[in-house]
């Protein structure tokens, strides 16, 4: 008797100095996550683009003035440039921007905090499915150093939020499978009402699981949830149809779809050149038709092992082009995931999979496939799937070696860590460099020498070369957001909404600068509309006006005072002035 209760105390410490140790382990996970998401983040990348600068002078609008940049009051969703961006992102960047100001730091936020989170979600869904830590540890230490999470996550990119929002709902609905509890449905559904709210692809994937749920409270008869689920449902509906009804819903897809002038096009020709008889041409070449085929290629084209694991995307501002979005060493353990699923899985690890099969649609039925950032909702469930290919191997050798297969858990983690070095490297030293211009680099620059001397020009001439360059005045200056609704002028074509002037800054299509930067006497610059700016001739007396172009182009009778460098050395913009 004495032995037994000897023997269970014995275990009884091993079990909590085992917890003890996983606890620590957790923690060091995270931090390192948040090192990794916050190491340099005012340079990495090197500057805000213009999707950036419009969170963030959006936010700081709603702040100041309860409006955003166009003076619509608590808008749910931002007009911006004409893109139409999700409302959520923005206004949790009111909160950061309230602590630290504008800058950086404060609109990349709270992409840093979902990113941070996106590995506290893996974790316990890990341990949800497959009740063992050290699988759920490696779950979070995959996603903490995976190039597809972090990468995004030092970007503010309403994606990101939307993929902790839709995976962290994911983690309530696995919940509820097995407890079926109205608090956990509740829970589910409130994290992706908020993900429809934050990213479109959210939109797509939302309604194909909740449908699934509808079905199985159906099937099981539970009418107090499938009520719960219809009101939930409705709620979060309701802005949403107001905005599919007006098109502003609408506006993004509309870009992006693969049904465009160009597609009618390309029918179009395949038609004419068709030897079938005309009624079976037009069974075979029409738009439904050439879009399930494309949708079809595009969506094969995201799980490309070249994609996945080699190259990544050609999205500059999404991914590094050239590396991978997991690392290669994990395939082997992803594959074996997805057939022990397919063939073995429960009830919750198939939910997993079809996870993963299924985020891949937004990217397959829009342009520019495969697409990192359409795709983004994926995560976590890879590095899920691979710790779950681990589990399976650890299983089949288990008592046969004499590490009883912790020695292939340090070679998985060795060589995570191998891919990661060379990726982070990478990262910080030659993605920097090469493609600074990728994220408009040179704008913050150009601003800070502007507004410094900014009381000695009568007229400020701006290229759009680099696009959207009254946004990055508004914020890096910052404007003053009543004034700024008051002092743009703007114009809408081509479903874009451009800003033509703003107080003394006229903005000119690169391709007219030579013709159309042109001085105007002193005083008048103010009083002057943008059209008035260019048609006036130059040769009046009394004014000195400064032009920020691109490399050469200007017209004659401009004296060069600075240039902008890209962090490659080549020239972004140079600066001149002239006096007459």
């Amino acid at each position: 008797m004495k032995f037994t209760c000897g023997r269970i105390r014995i275990l009884a410490v091993k079990e909590t100095k085992r917890l003890f140790f996983s606890q620590w382990l957790l923690i060091l996970i995270i931090v390192l996550a948040a090192f990794f998401r916050l190491y340099k983040i005012f340079d990495t990348p090197p500057s805000l683009n213009w999707d950036e600068v419009s969170h963030g002078y959006n936010a700081f609008s709603i702040l100041k003035t309860q409006k955003d940049e166009w003076g619509v009051r608590f808008p749910l969703i931002f007009r911006a440039y004409g893109d139409y961006k999700l409302p959520l992102y923005i206004y949790l960047t009111v909160f950061s921007e309230m602590v630290f100001g504008l800058n950086t730091f404060s609109v990349r936020f709270v992409s840093i905090l979902s990113g941070i989170g996106l590995v506290l979600v893996a974790y316990f869904i890990s341990l949800r499915v497959f009740k063992e830590k050290n699988i759920s540890l490696l779950s979070a230490f995959l996603v903490t150093l995976s190039p597809w999470s972090l990468f995004l996550s030092r970007v503010a990119v309403e994606a990101n939020l939307g993929a902790f929002l839709f995976s962290l709902g994911m983690y309530f609905a696995i919940i509820w499978l097995e407890s079926f509890r109205i608090k956990d449905l509740s829970l589910t559904l409130l994290f992706w009402g908020f993900s429809l709210y934050s990213y479109n692809s959210a939109r797509i994937l939302v309604p194909v699981f909740v449908a699934i749920i509808l079905v199985d409270l159906i099937r099981r008869k539970r009418f107090r949830q499938l009520a719960l689920t219809l009101i939930i449902l409705l709620i979060f509906s309701l802005s949403l149809a107001k905005q599919f009804v007006d098109k502003t819903g609408r506006a993004r897809f509309n870009l992006v779809s693969l049904i465009d002038q160009g597609a009618v096009i390309r029918i179009g020709e395949t038609r004419e050149k068709s030897p079938l008889p005309a009624v079976l041409t037009r069974i075979v070449y029409n738009k439904p038709t050439f879009f399930i085929a494309y949708a079809l290629k595009n969506y094969v084209s995201n799980l490309s092992p070249k994609y996945l694991f080699f190259q990544g995307g050609s999205h500059y501002q999404f991914s590094q082009t050239d590396h991978e979005l997991l690392y290669l060493v994990s395939a082997p353990f992803l594959l074996l995931g997805l057939i022990r699923v397919l063939f073995k899985g429960n009830r919750q690890e198939k939910i997993i999979v079809f996870w993963f099969f299924v985020s891949f649609l937004p990217s397959a039925i829009t342009k520019d496939a495969p697409h990192v950032l359409r795709s983004i909702l994926v995560l976590p469930s890879p590095m899920i799937l691979s710790s779950l290919g681990l589990r399976v191997v650890l299983s089949e050798i288990e008592g046969k070696f004499f590490f009883r297969g912790k020695l292939l858990i340090a070679i998985l983690v060795f060589g995570v860590l191998i891919s990661f070095y060379k990726w982070w490297s990478d990262y910080q030293n030659i993605y920097q460099k090469d493609f600074s211009w990728a994220w408009q680099y040179g704008y913050k620059e150009v601003v800070s020498f502007v507004k410094e001397s900014y009381v000695r020009y009568d007229q400020i001439f701006f290229t759009k070369r680099y696009g959207e360059p009254h946004e990055f005045i508004a914020f890096f200056w910052p404007w003053d957001p009543a004034s700024y609704l008051k002092q743009k002028k703007w114009d809408y074509h081509a479903n874009w909404y451009w800003v033509n002037s703003l107080d003394k800054f006229v903005f000119i299509n690169d391709w007219e600068v030579k013709e159309n930067a042109k001085c105007l006497p002193a005083g008048k610059a103010g009083q002057k509309s943008p059209q008035e700016f260019l048609q006036n001739s130059a040769g009046q007396a009394n004014a000195k006006c400064l032009l920020i172009t691109s490399p050469g182009n200007y017209p004659e009778g401009w004296t060069k005072i600075k240039e902008v460098y890209f962090l490659d050395g080549k020239t972004a913009f140079e600066i001149l002035e002239k006096e007459i």
